[in-house]
């Protein structure tokens, strides 16, 4: 009788830790799910401001090869910021 109590709590203990993990797993996959609804809206924001940035730099008369080049630059920087910040939500 004493082997099959224990049995019966460890039974009990696997179901509780199995639901625990199931509530764990549930929270980590909302989590992920937000987290790819930001970077989405991340992407889409960066997408209109860059063609906001060069409507707004192209616009304007006489631009210099220079000030291409800088530009360029610029958003080169922004995108490599924002790609590390995205990293970062996925981790």
């Amino acid at each position: 009788m004493q082997a099959l109590d224990d049995l019966n709590k460890k039974v009990d203990t696997l179901l509780k830790s199995y639901a625990a993990l199931e509530l764990e797993n549930k929270r980590l996959k909302d989590t992920i799910a937000r987290q790819e609804r930001a970077e989405e809206q991340l992407r889409s924001r960066l997408n209109s401001l860059e063609q906001n940035m060069v409507s707004v730099h192209l616009g304007k008369a006489g631009m210099t090869d220079d000030e291409k080049d800088n530009m360029q630059a610029q958003l080169d920087h922004v995108i490599t910021e924002i790609d590390k910040i995205l990293n970062t939500l996925n981790d």
